[in-house]
């Protein structure tokens, strides 16, 4: 079920793209024909490589453990052990090297979302996103960025600073840290963070405040250790909660 490649050091952003090898992915997904297809057109990508695929989650992270891939492409509803479980047994704060998981499902589900930051996924991409924002999320996971399928990034963190009264539902704890911060952001940190928090990629947010990419991938350095945030989704989760990521802040 695997593809012979040699394992390489994953875990470490970008180590593929220095080992100049193709990106190493597994594809976890209960059904065949989403697993054949996600693997028919990363396949296809001259820098991306399917190693191995899994039916469950046990299969899932066992066979991550084994070949070490760069990227690994989770659904969340699989027997045996969910994709959320999955993710934080590979990716999750107690893992001493953890690998880069992205979440790829169905379900837009607040909860999901939550589940899948908490664990340590560094994306969460819809399956009707289609195949080419799905081969720009394993780049840029492989390459320590995270990539967020613009709906979810936008709607549900927006809904997080405005429940319904209808919501009745005890609603999962947000994933950013919310205690006053020791050191403040400055403001083009801040400037940063609203277009993050508003789905823009590095390179999108480089071109609207008239900076270099590698100045906005400092800024985000920065903000991260400030904000103790694991990945830029958990950026944009404080920004919602903290009053700057609304039209016109």
């Amino acid at each position: 079920m695997t593809t012979p490649v040699p394992p390489g050091p994953a875990g470490e952003p970008g180590a593929a793209a220095r080992r100049g090898a193709p990106i190493r992915v597994l594809i976890a997904d209960d059904q065949d024909m989403i697993r054949t297809g996600f693997r028919f057109f990363l396949d296809a990508q001259p820098d991306i490589t399917v190693v191995a695929e899994a039916r469950d989650g046990e299969e899932a992270v066992a066979l991550a453990r084994r070949e070490r891939p760069d990227v690994c492409l989770l659904d969340i509803r699989m027997p045996k052990l969910d994709g959320l479980e999955a993710t934080r047994l590979l990716a999750g704060p107690d893992v001493a090297d953890p690998m880069r998981v992205v979440v790829v499902t169905t379900f837009d589900l607040d909860e999901y979302v939550y589940g899948a930051l908490r664990g340590g996924a560094c994306g969460f991409l819809l399956k009707d996103s289609g195949p080419t924002l799905l081969a720009e999320a394993v780049r840029a996971a492989a390459a320590g960025d995270s990539l967020v399928s613009p709906s979810v990034t936008v709607r549900l963190l927006k809904h997080v600073t405005a429940p319904t009264a209808a919501d009745t539902a005890p609603r999962p704890a947000p994933p950013a840290p919310s205690a006053p911060l020791q050191e403040p952001l400055t403001e083009r940190e801040l400037d940063v963070v609203r277009l993050v928090a508003l789905g823009r990629t590095n390179a999108e947010i480089a071109a609207e405040l008239y900076v270099s990419l590698s100045t906005v991938k400092t800024h985000l350095s920065s903000v991260q250790l400030k904000l103790a945030a694991r990945n830029r989704v958990e950026i944009a989760a404080w920004a919602w909660q903290n009053g700057h990521a609304r039209a016109g802040a």
